[in-house]
């Protein structure tokens, strides 16, 4: 079973970056879909971000188009989230997902533990 963990999560004051990074085991990573997902306090869990296992194609949530970049090292068995632009209303904790099919927007399969992103204004 494909286990991920996610790190990069922090505190950041409005107009900031960071950058998350998500760590698949296994050997077949390449043959995932992966993405990013967020839940706000309070709501639910929503896509955020998806790449092809190949990286050629991405999608994204209309809200961060612009600001954030999803992207994947298959030699590492990683992926990664480059968050611009920072607006209070992307605090969430982030989790990196998994998929077995590539979707716009993808569906997550199996998922990390999370990490907080907070922004302040």
């Amino acid at each position: 079973q494909v286990q991920l963990v996610e790190s990069g999560g922090g505190l950041v004051q409005a107009g900031g970056s960071l950058k998350l990074s998500c760590v698949a085991s296994g050997r077949t990573f390449s043959s995932y879909a992966m993405g990013w997902f967020r839940q706000p306090p309070g709501k639910e869990r929503v896509f955020v971000a998806g790449i092809t296992g190949s990286g050629g194609r991405t999608y994204y949530l209309n809200s961060v188009k612009g600001r954030f970049t999803i992207s994947r090292d298959n030699a590492k068995n990683t992926v990664y989230l480059q968050m611009n632009s920072l607006k209070p209303e992307d605090t969430a904790v982030y989790y990196c997902g998994g998929s077995y099919y590539y979707t716009e927007p993808l569906r997550g399969d199996y998922w990390g533990q999370g990490t907080q992103v907070t922004v302040s204004s």
